[in-house]
């Protein structure tokens, strides 16, 4: 992925998928370098599933709910359940980072192009708990803010598990 918040035009379409592109690629170069083993820790007693590895799959599946799910209407695949709701935060543990970054990386291309014929002011399938529907604007802006939040949350566990900062 490559890394910039310029939009090659400056039409709306373009500045709001190059500010989510952007967010993307970051959450993607925290995790450059990190062992595998290091990228499955979770530094932070009171958040036992805020890993590295953790943060990108919960990032692939969220992508999945509001993109896939609530906004074009397709099946649920995403991990989770009722029993274990936060399971997107645990991948299997037999992937590699490498592995879980390339799904993470896979799924935002998939639904790049799912999503590219939608006006932004087109409405989702699905309906929000307030009853009412999403534009593709509103969740491609909630996808670039979720996103930006939990690279936060990965500059500070890759600086608890591994000592580097920033990326």
């Amino acid at each position: 992925m490559k890394r910039t918040d310029v939009p090659p035009t400056w039409d709306e379409r373009a500045t709001l998928h190059t500010f989510l592109a952007y967010a993307r690629a970051t959450a993607v170069a925290k995790c450059e370098g990190i062992s595998d083993e290091a990228a499955r820790r979770a530094p932070l007693p009171a958040s036992p599933l805020m890993s590295v590895a953790g943060l990108i799959g919960h990032l692939r599946w969220v992508e999945h709910w509001w993109f896939e799910v609530v906004f074009l209407g397709e099946a649920e695949r995403a991990p989770w359940t009722e029993e274990s709701p936060d399971k997107d935060f645990e991948p299997d543990p037999s992937l590699s980072l490498a592995e879980v970054v390339a799904d993470y990386t896979r799924a935002c291309a998939e639904i790049d192009q799912k999503i590219a014929g939608h006006d932004l002011d087109a409405l989702s399938a699905g309906k929000g708990r307030h009853g009412g529907h999403f534009t593709l604007r509103w969740v491609i802006g909630h996808l670039t803010e979720e996103t930006s939040r939990h690279n936060g949350h990965l500059d500070i566990v890759r600086e608890l598990v591994d000592g580097v900062k920033g990326g």
